[in-house]
């Protein structure tokens, strides 16, 4: 082998080194946090924020003070959970460490130099070797794209944690304000039945009322102050849980929540595209889509690459001192690949093609439940709208007018005073109904959102009409 052949051979893996060190991929300003940010901003118009230096946990806690120092609305509760939840800040950690995945894919393989030394009987040797792995060079675009590709569902990824926390901070404020309301009317309702039970207990020493009258009214109240725990305890319990989404402690646990659901819309939200709004929306679809694009990308480089899995050149220099004659210099180079004389890389090229048509079917499968999610999304939420607007504006105005009626005839003398106490149990059973009607549709609202954009889960879902049906049955008994 000539020396000029081998110094040639040497400068071209320097050349293809430098040719892959000037396509290296380097770290963003704000480690991909860009597309979080702008899917937050466009999809439920949040700010987020990746906390990382006193200085942005800071700027964070004084946004987070100024929100909590007012009544507590949904939207500043959900802007609360991505400033503060630490869980979410762990997802942004995630979005960081595969950055650096896509960086480490994106630098070309360090060449690994060698020397070693002979010597004996006065003559010494001393080689030198720079091996480079030339087809991790020759394949560093391919690997560097799909690294890309992995990074963006990083990114995706991030975005749609943002977006599952912020329907869980919905779902719970929703709970907790219903639980309060509840525990409002509760209270009025348990004052009525306990001044009711000691009028029994009075009329019943004078004999004007039987033991089965003095009975019902002493279960009324008794039923009621059970209800009324069991709806502080729940009140209890969802705001601790909506403060655990916010990520709030110490201090910042004095929030005040309002005692009412806000009020219905005047009108449904109609939507006759909801299925091709969630297919073109969802965050978790898009990231199924990114995924069989990589694995395309993957298979197409496995069949390019799989008769070809070792291929390192390396520049070799020799120098050899003999005491007998001069000192010479030997150049030279040295190839290794592997010979595909068993493995054809037919496992690789089949795991590949498995791998791409596993995900193909999992994206078919997840398209068809986004629209099947969105259909029945909409269909709740309109069927919720018309339970909780029946109720505002047909069952409780009737029960108001039967009310006033009740009074009007009790202060005439028509009837006494235990037939005006047993409507005003069947309104408190009515409005019971009315608030968790109310509750069902702003959660199914919440869904709804969730179905379109993706950031749900199914076990977060309950059958609305079954909650708001309970409270009549627990009230019709008396």
């Amino acid at each position: 082998m000539s020396t000029s052949l081998a110094r040639r051979g040497f400068h071209g893996l320097l050349l293809l080194a430098a040719i892959g060190l000037s396509g290296c991929t380097s770290f963003s300003p704000d480690h991909g946090m860009t597309v979080v940010s702008d899917v937050a901003s466009q999809t439920i118009g949040k700010d987020v924020a990746f906390v990382r230096s006193t200085d942005g946990a800071e700027r964070t806690g004084g946004a987070v003070r100024r929100l909590l120092g007012r009544p507590l609305t949904v939207d500043a509760a959900v802007q609360v959970a991505l400033l503060s939840n630490k869980g979410l800040q762990a997802a942004y950690n995630e979005l960081a460490l595969a950055e650096t995945d896509l960086i480490e894919q994106s630098l070309p393989p360090n060449p690994t130099f060698s020397i070693s030394r002979i010597s004996g009987n006065g003559a010494s040797e001393v080689e030198r070797q720079v091996v480079g792995d030339i087809l991790a060079l020759a394949t560093l675009p391919f690997r560097s794209e799909i690294a890309r590709e992995r990074f963006r569902q990083a990114q995706l990824r991030a975005a749609l944690e943002t977006l599952r926390l912020a329907a869980q901070v919905r779902r719970s404020y929703f709970r907790s304000v219903a639980a309060n309301e509840m525990v409002g009317l509760l209270t009025d309702a348990k004052s009525t039945a306990e001044s009711t039970a000691q009028l029994a207990k009075k009329l019943g020493e004078t004999g004007s009322l039987n033991k089965l009258d003095q009975a019902r009214e002493q279960v009324f109240y008794a039923e009621t102050t059970a209800d009324l725990a069991s709806a502080r305890q729940e009140a209890t319990s969802a705001r601790e849980q909506l403060t655990r989404l916010m990520g709030l402690w110490g201090e910042d646990l004095g929030f005040r929540l309002p005692n009412r659901l806000p009020a219905l819309p005047r009108q449904p939200r109609s939507l006759p595209t909801i299925e091709a709004d969630a297919v073109g929306h969802r965050i978790d679809l898009q990231i199924a889509r990114m995924e069989l694009a990589a694995l395309e990308k993957s298979l197409g480089l496995t069949q390019a690459t799989r008769f070809v899995t070792l291929f390192d050149v390396a520049g070799i220099t020799k120098r050899t001192r003999d005491p007998e004659g001069p000192p010479f210099r030997e150049r030279g180079f040295d190839v290794q690949f592997q010979i595909p004389i068993f493995d054809g890389g037919e496992v690789r090229v089949r795991q590949a093609v498995e791998g791409y048509n596993q995900a193909f079917n999992l994206l078919t499968e997840k398209a068809v439940n986004v629209r099947s999610e969105a259909r029945d999304a909409y269909r709740v939420y309109r069927s919720t709208y018309d339970i909780a607007s029946h109720y505002q504006r047909e069952i409780l105005p009737l029960r108001q007018i039967i009310t006033e009626e009740m009074q009007l005839r009790f202060s005439s003398m028509q009837i006494d005073v235990f037939a005006l106490l047993t409507e005003a149990r069947q309104r408190l059973a009515s409005l019971r109904a009315a608030i968790n009607a109310k509750r069902a549709f702003w959660l199914a609202q919440s869904d709804l959102q969730t179905a379109v954009n993706g950031g749900g889960s199914e076990a977060a879902r309950e059958t609305p009409t079954t909650t708001a049906a309970a409270a009549p049955a627990a009230g019709g008994g008396h």
